[in-house]
């Protein structure tokens, strides 16, 4: 079956390419649980897996496998994409928190501020003034390298993360400098 419907899909028939790829859904979709035990993420990781099939439906070669197989290798390599993804995300996440209990250099923090307080202050600054503060104090990017970034003046980085820390150290109760 899968034959005749690719047939019409070289000829540019969507309606039997989105036959095909229900077809096999249920296919992929089982293959995906086994790993992630997580039926949203499965679900999620189906769905690309449909989307990267569509884009890519000119490469499948019938000769080399068939097209469950196909679909199931390009699940795999999605699914080792999002775990690679995790991965950096955690050590990221790991790194963040690890900055933010350690990071005293830029005068707010204290063994009584809790990380979520500082949070709360950031995410209250506007982008415009937290993004250079970050980038700053938590990346550890120079000042020039900052003004490179988001294209704008040296001065403008500097008073960003000025008024940036300011607001911040007024925020959580340090305001007297």
């Amino acid at each position: 079956m899968d034959e005749q419907l690719l047939k019409k899909v070289r000829k540019g028939d969507q309606n039997a390419l989105a036959e095909l790829l229900y077809d096999n859904y249920e296919i992929v979709y089982k293959y995906l649980y086994k790993f992630t035990f997580d039926k949203s993420l499965s679900e999620d990781l189906v769905q690309e897996t449909m989307v990267r099939a569509i884009v890519k439906i000119e490469f499948y070669d019938e000769k080399k496998s068939k097209f469950s197989t196909w679909l199931i290798t390009i699940a795999q390599n999605i699914y080792v994409d999002y775990l690679r993804k995790k991965k950096v995300e955690n050590r990221y996440m790991d790194q963040s928190e690890k900055v933010l209990e350690e990071k005293i250099e830029i005068g707010i923090y204290s063994d009584d501020d809790s990380i979520n307080r500082i949070l709360d202050a950031l995410a209250r600054l506007d982008d415009i003034t937290r993004l250079p503060l970050l980038l700053k104090h938590y990346y550890g990017f120079s000042y020039e390298e900052i003004a490179n970034k988001m294209s704008i003046p040296l001065g403008t980085v500097k008073s960003r993360i000025h008024n940036g820390l300011k607001v911040l150290r007024k925020e959580l109760g340090y305001d007297g400098e």
